[in-house]
């Protein structure tokens, strides 16, 4: 079990994780109190990867005052991705992306750390991701460029640029101006 709170925001993520190989299967939640940044709202997430740690399939389900909505994300063998909801269904390669990213979450980023093993080598890479908005779910193509070295691992994404550190395992201990573990 993994837990984050939000450095400048009433929000938290939980995320129970089972480990086999690379392989991730993770249920979570994320749920933020109204504020300047979003409407309150709770989001619930299950994700599965395949043997190398890319997405397979990721679900979400997310509340708000207004009600509720849902989205399923699943890559094929071809490598596209489909994106379907109440109003969306879209079949697309995303760039090449064999992540998701969920805006919000300090757990998404552990997908392309520990795939690459970036908190063990100095790289730099621009890494194609499926880009999840909360808490309306929309969905965009995105590309994450991260470098790593001995100060963290630096992330820049549409929203934020910051340097994360993270633990033996690739996993987020603080993402500075989003969140840290408890």
């Amino acid at each position: 079990m993994l837990t984050w709170r939000a450095h400048n925001a009433p929000r938290m993520e939980s995320v129970r994780v089972q480990l086999n190989g690379n392989r991730i299967k993770a249920t979570g939640r994320i749920v933020g109190g109204d504020c300047p940044e979003h409407a309150a709202f709770s989001t619930w997430y299950s994700l599965l990867t395949d043997e190398n740690g890319a997405t397979r399939r990721l679900s979400l389900l997310t509340q708000v005052a207004a009600g509720e909505r849902q989205l399923s994300i699943v890559r094929d063998e071809e490598g596209y991705w489909m994106v379907e909801s109440a109003s969306t269904h879209v079949r697309s390669l995303f760039g090449g992306a064999l992540d998701v990213d969920v805006v919000l979450s300090p757990f998404f980023n552990t997908l392309p750390i520990r795939r690459f093993g970036l908190q063990t080598e100095s790289e730099d890479l621009q890494i194609p991701v499926v880009y999840v908005s909360l808490p309306d779910l929309t969905v965009q193509e995105a590309g994450l460029t991260y470098s790593s070295g001995a100060d963290g691992i630096h992330v820049l994404s549409p929203v934020s640029s910051s340097t994360l550190k993270v633990d033996a395992e690739g996993f987020v201990l603080d993402y500075p101006g989003l969140a840290e573990r408890i």
